[in-house]
């Protein structure tokens, strides 16, 4: 350990068993899994192709072992290991990668001020009836909604519909195939790891499978201002049981396709001439609209 790191620090790095791997340079080979975390591109088609994702921020990987994903490794200056040492510790098989602010930033592309870093494992995809069934058993008395996404191209957009979900009782989320990767490290972030506690899944084939759900007694609802929109006060005077609610991509909405498969389409009701809401505030309306 190098003279700058405190009795404190070390304390940290001896009272937990895993594998401490000190970094000194910003080409060690160790630390490729967090090279470049800025390109965005090139992240989302590594970590996919490496089943992996990257937890950013001490709270967030908390949430995410707490959540029981599986660490690859951890990566943090000398000074945050001991707040989360006992997380480390619950996987001691997961080496630590330490090192000083300025070579962890060469690394990463950005200054890591938020404590940690964490490349976890990414979990198996679940099956749209397993979604389903596992809000079915959790729900006494079957009164369900759930999120639908189709085509979001925004992380940040992403990860705050996760969050307004998780916050206003809605419970999952699905996504249609294109639809930005909940687990990519900016939604993980803007979700405040609201991801790991909701369940969702991707749905095959789309649109078709919207009818599976329908199957399952739910009414599908898009927010559209498509021919036959009625106010979401109306709908929510329906009072349905089950209800999934559809938001479209942030520049076309939803496909036409899918808006042929609607059982509803519903529109929030603006003034001042504004003709729309950013799709997580309009998420938000929604989810606490229907609650």
């Amino acid at each position: 350990m190098s003279g700058g790191v405190s009795g404190l620090e070390r304390d940290a790095v001896a009272s937990v068993p895993n594998p401490i791997v000190v970094l000194d340079s910003a080409d060690d080979p160790r630390a490729t899994d967090y090279r470049s975390l800025t390109d965005a591109a090139l992240r989302r088609r590594q970590d996919i192709a490496h089943g992996m994702y990257m937890a950013e921020s001490s709270q967030v990987v908390r949430r995410a072992v707490d959540a029981g994903h599986r660490p690859r490794s951890f990566f943090m200056e000398h000074r945050h290991l001991a707040g989360l040492a006992d997380v480390v510790a619950r996987w001691p098989q997961a080496p630590v990668y330490l090192g000083e602010q300025q070579v962890l930033q060469d690394i990463t592309g950005f200054h890591l001020h938020r404590g940690a870093l964490a490349a976890m494992h990414r979990p198996a995809e679940l099956r749209l009836d397993e979604v389903l069934d596992g809000i079915d058993a959790d729900q006494k008395d079957a009164r369900l909604r759930v999120g639908i996404l189709e085509d979001l191209t925004d992380h940040t957009n992403v990860g705050a519909v996760f969050r307004s979900a998780a916050a206003l009782g809605v419970d999952a989320v699905l996504l249609s195939p294109a639809c930005a990767d909940p687990l990519y490290r900016r939604a993980i972030r803007v979700s405040m790891g609201a991801v790991f506690q909701m369940p969702w899944t991707r749905v095959h084939p789309w649109p078709d499978g919207l009818a599976s759900l329908q199957a399952a007694g739910f009414v599908v609802a898009g927010l559209s201002l498509g021919e036959g929109s009625v106010p979401l006060d109306d709908l929510v005077a329906q009072d349905h049981s089950r209800l999934a609610l559809a938001l479209g991509n942030e520049g076309d909405g939803l496909r036409e396709e899918t808006e042929r498969r609607l059982d509803a389409r519903v529109t929030i009701p603006m003034m001042r001439g504004v003709d729309s809401l950013n799709v997580a505030a309009a998420s938000a309306v929604a989810f606490y609209s229907t609650r």
